[in-house]
């Protein structure tokens, strides 16, 4: 059975006549890893202020690793780490000094927190940068050790704030492999809050989308995919030798359009794209071939995040 470690009821939060954050009700289970998607101003940081006990809400609950945020901020920050956008460090102070220091804020032995810092600093990606004062890290760096400093008090929870900005491809990739990573192998439940719709798809269980103040839809890809194309779950491409002016387009298209399940047909650059209620790649394949005409390629697209975001966010409809 799953066992919830982030339980938000009815977390409101006003300042004066603007409601920041709406009735938020919300679950996520220890191991998750999920992100919170939405505009700026939405509601995302706020939430995560009230998550930490750092402001209160006007009404509702926090409760994280079963503590109440508001009644005892303290210990759920003892449990929890967190990662803002912009990390703040001692300058004249090495990356490794930085680590030992928090670490010994959280009662860490001096002797332990050493041995733990540098293996930090080195699952991170910073081993040659250990002994280099802070000041001198880049904007990538300065996020792996942020990383580090929060992962060194053993968190049950860590919540990143845009913790990829300013790393380059090939750290970003390590960043996102050791969210997996920690989440899957250690158990410890991971908050992302990110405007990188392709790194939330490729890391996330699930995701929240919020919008002026209201968590809008929650789930995994597939499940939001599914709830906003219902009518057309399936787009599927085929591609042919013949332009889209030929006459014998219009008789193929046609025929296209009366197979099972296919509600839309369109054609652009020698390329039928079908919109369908069930998977007809089959059908339409075998249509294409009986017709005689030669088939290039044919493609089942899977609706991802960058459609669920553009249908709530771009599209201008509200789904309840």
């Amino acid at each position: 059975m799953d066992e919830t470690i982030i339980d938000l009821v009815d977390l409101t939060k006003k300042y004066g006549s603007f409601t920041a954050v709406d009735h938020l009700s919300l679950s996520i289970n220890k191991g998750e890893v999920f992100g919170l998607l939405g505009p700026n101003g939405a509601g995302k940081s706020t939430t995560i202020l009230m998550m930490l006990g750092m402001t209160d809400p006007t009404s509702g609950t926090a409760h994280i690793c079963g503590i109440d945020s508001t009644k005892n901020p303290i210990e759920v920050k003892k449990r929890v780490g967190y990662l803002p956008e912009d990390v703040g460090f001692y300058g004249d102070r090495s990356g490794l000094d930085n680590l030992i220091y928090t670490a010994r804020l959280n009662n860490i032995s001096e002797k332990e927190a050493k041995v733990k810092a540098r293996e930090l600093l080195k699952r991170v990606g910073l081993s040659e940068a250990i002994e280099k004062n802070a000041g001198t890290y880049s904007r990538g760096m300065r996020q792996r050790l942020g990383l580090a400093d929060v992962l060194i008090k053993n968190p049950e929870v860590i919540i990143l704030d845009e913790p990829t900005l300013g790393i380059d491809p090939k750290g970003i990739k390590e960043f996102l492999r050791l969210i997996i990573q920690l989440s899957k192998e250690e158990g410890i439940t991971v908050l992302f809050s990110s405007h990188n719709l392709h790194q939330v798809q490729q890391v996330c269980d699930r995701v929240g989308l919020f919008v002026n103040g209201k968590l809008i839809a929650v789930g995994d890809i597939r499940s939001l995919s599914q709830r906003l194309f219902a009518d057309s779950p399936y787009s599927i491409d085929a591609g042919i030798n013949l332009s889209a002016s030929d006459p014998k387009i219009e008789k193929l298209k046609e025929k296209l359009s009366t197979v099972e399940g296919v509600t839309n047909v369109n054609m652009k650059d020698n390329k039928f794209h079908l919109e369908c209620s069930r998977d007809a790649t089959t059908e339409i394949a075998k249509t294409i071939i009986e017709s005689g005409f030669d088939l290039n390629y044919l493609n089942k697209k899977e609706y991802g995040l960058d459609e669920i975001y553009y249908r709530y966010f771009e599209g201008g409809d509200e789904h309840e």
